[in-house]
């Protein structure tokens, strides 16, 4: 199902619009003219070959990710073997 808003009706009804976006794309005209899509993350993963960049991962506004690095021993430098 495809819903039309214009971004007036967006701005005004947000969560409507959330809600329309489950249940299949919303465009979203300025002028009368579509300017936007509006889609599940669902939809977008499989239109997108299901592939997420580390930036796109991580502005994700749930985005909770582990990183624990090892720590460097030794130090950082060594110097140059010339030989």
């Amino acid at each position: 199902m495809v819903t039309t808003l214009t971004s007036r009706e967006f701005n005004q009804d947000t969560s409507g619009a959330k809600k329309a976006a489950s249940k299949g794309p919303v465009f979203i005209t300025d002028r009368g003219r579509p300017a936007h899509v509006l889609l599940s993350i669902e939809d977008y993963l499989r239109l997108s070959g299901g592939h997420m960049s580390l930036a796109e991962a991580l502005a994700q506004a749930n985005a909770d990710f582990d990183f624990d690095p090892p720590r460097i021993t030794g130090g950082i430098s060594r110097p140059a073997d010339l030989d």
